[in-house]
């Protein structure tokens, strides 16, 4: 788990999979270690970026060949932004990222209002649902008018 904790997810610089609570398990044996990962959204393009990275991650922590790790994909679990953790949220927005809410009945029916991670205020709207990556849109701060992703609650 150390060793995914310094496997960053490319289109967040500085939030790593174990944060976003993309790890489901990790299983050792003899002769394999084998890593199971909640993908975020069906098709992120990042993906095989991130199962390349956790290899070499454990690889260079292990000692182990890359051939000897195997990292898998499954949607049996589906991944929800409330496995994202509390020094995640704090990383995202450092970096001008809403995180997400939390899930709740009332989230699903009636998004609640985002908070801008530059000021805070909650005098904010949506620009755009689709951001630069499928599971961020593009929102609008009006105290400080400055423009700025949000994580998409799923």
């Amino acid at each position: 788990m150390a060793a995914l904790d310094h496997v960053m997810d490319p289109e967040m610089p500085g939030v790593s999979i174990v944060a976003l609570g993309m790890v489901h398990t990790v299983a050792v044996d003899r002769e394999r270690v084998r890593i199971t990962l909640l993908p975020p959204f069906v098709g992120c393009p990042a993906l095989d970026v991130m199962r390349a990275r956790a290899v070499s991650a454990v690889s260079q922590a292990t000692g182990l060949e890359p051939d000897e790790i195997v990292v898998e994909y499954s949607a049996a679990v589906p991944w929800t932004s409330d496995r994202v953790a509390p020094s995640c949220h704090r990383a995202l927005r450092s970096r001008g990222i809403a995180p997400p809410p939390r899930v709740t009945e009332e989230v699903m029916t009636e998004m609640p209002p985002v908070a801008c991670p530059w000021c805070g205020s909650v005098d904010t709207e949506a620009e755009g649902v689709f951001g630069p990556t499928a599971c961020r849109s593009i929102y609008y701060c009006r105290a400080c008018r400055n423009p700025f992703e949000a994580m998409k609650p799923v």
